[in-house]
């Protein structure tokens, strides 16, 4: 190897023997070599090979709510989430079921960096009477940029168990000196995908939403979109005043289904219970009108008239001020859900009427009428049947009553 040197304007030609290099110089050049030719390759496998390989399945933290990964909960400032993620810590630690989902018992952190330890005892203490050895909290750490990936992978080392880490709030752990750009958004939340993925734990941040209102959930999340696009699960709590109680959560992800779950706070326990659930309960994805014509039937049990008396009696019981023909046309839109939950109509025409039978029949109802109005339901077509002044006739037993009042009218 030859070295050329200029120094005080005079020329030197060195001459430096590779021999001179010892073994152990050797080694190292040759493993750098190497490591730099397989970082240029890419990771491939064939799609014979993948399709019958035996991966392990995606584990979860909350059975098909809270999937191992990254996982961001927004809501508005005082909403409730911080009780919500107490309970959480709370019931993985014990093993112990959300709600109806299974959760995988194993030690839980929460960091309540915006909390004293004064106020996580008093919370602490109104939704329990015994907490357990493995749940376990902080009201400080580093920021991303300053070691807050090394502090979590020396809890995992000492606690290895551990299932999920809580971080409330996201904002706490960002680095100051950073703009808020798509670039830096996704590289931050990519960062803490990526030390969840290696620990194999769930890594679950708290939120804030935006003041404005938007159509997508996605789109009220604070920030830019490189922080949902990084994410692997979305969860989004809403409620929509705040004096209520109730609020929706919903969850969106990777590895879960979408779904809807509506929640009540008990000032009782502290806790968010279970209301409904859009998977379990399909009718919830209904309509808020149509949702409470369900309810109104199931007290009504039967209607015959016009479609404006109907719709008078129901904005009467609900105090709202829905119009007929929208109301209608809802019916006609969700005619098969309401079926599903023992809500049957027919429309008629008679001597210039619009008129309805409704009825209410429980689910479980085996009755031979149900039968025949059930039976080929799906290939039924809307539609309203014009019967001449004059001629009307009761085509089902319901229906009697009102075209006999209709015909003594006209």
């Amino acid at each position: 190897i030859f070295f050329v040197h200029f120094h005080n304007g005079s020329l030197n030609l060195l001459i430096y023997s590779y021999n001179n290099i010892t073994p152990a110089e050797k080694r190292k050049q040759k493993e750098r070599s190497e490591i730099n030719e397989t970082n240029k390759k890419l990771d491939i496998i064939d799609g014979e090979t993948l399709i019958d390989m035996r991966l392990d399945p995606v584990k979860f933290c909350i059975e098909n709510l809270l999937p191992q990964g990254i996982a961001m909960i927004s809501g508005a400032p005082k909403i409730g989430k911080s009780w919500l993620m107490l309970d959480w810590c709370l019931k993985i630690a014990k093993g112990k079921s959300v709600w109806n989902f299974k959760s995988t018992k194993g030690t839980t952190l929460y960091l309540c960096l915006e909390d004293n330890w004064n106020r996580i005892q008093s919370r602490l203490q109104q939704i329990t009477d015994e907490a357990p050895d493995n749940m376990f909290f902080t009201v400080s750490s580093c920021s991303l940029s300053d070691g807050l990936t090394e502090q979590i992978e020396s809890f995992v080392r000492e606690h290895p168990d551990t299932v999920l880490v809580t971080i409330d709030t996201f904002q706490m752990i960002r680095s100051a000196d950073r703009d808020s750009s798509y670039a830096n958004d996704y590289q931050e939340i990519e960062t803490l995908k990526a030390l969840a993925d290696k620990l194999n734990i769930t890594i679950l941040l708290v939120h804030h939403l935006r003041k404005q209102t938007d159509t997508d959930p996605l789109n009220k999340i604070s920030g830019t979109t490189g922080i949902s696009g990084a994410l692997d699960t979305t969860l989004i709590l809403e409620r929509k005043e705040r004096s209520q109680n109730k609020a929706m959560l919903i969850c969106t992800g990777r590895d879960i289904e979408h779904r809807e779950i509506e929640l009540c706070f008990s000032k009782d326990t502290y806790t968010w219970e279970l209301v409904s659930d859009s998977v379990e309960e399909p009718v919830f994805l209904l309509p808020e009108d149509i949702k409470l014509l369900i309810e109104f039937m199931k007290d009504r049990r039967l209607f015959n008239g016009t479609n404006a008396e109907f719709c008078s009696e129901f904005n009467n019981h609900y105090g709202r001020h829905i119009e007929t023909n929208h109301l209608k046309q809802l019916m006609n839109k969700h005619r098969y859900e309401m079926e599903a939950q023992g809500v049957f109509f027919e429309s008629r025409r008679c001597n210039g009427k619009r008129l309805l039978s409704i009825e209410y029949r429980p689910p479980d109802d085996d009755s031979d009428d149900k039968d025949d109005k059930t039976t080929g339901a799906k290939n039924i077509v809307n539609t309203v049947p014009i019967v001449p002044q004059g001629t009307c006739r009761p085509c089902k037993p319901t229906c009697a009553p009102v075209c006999e009042d209709t015909a003594k009218i006209g």
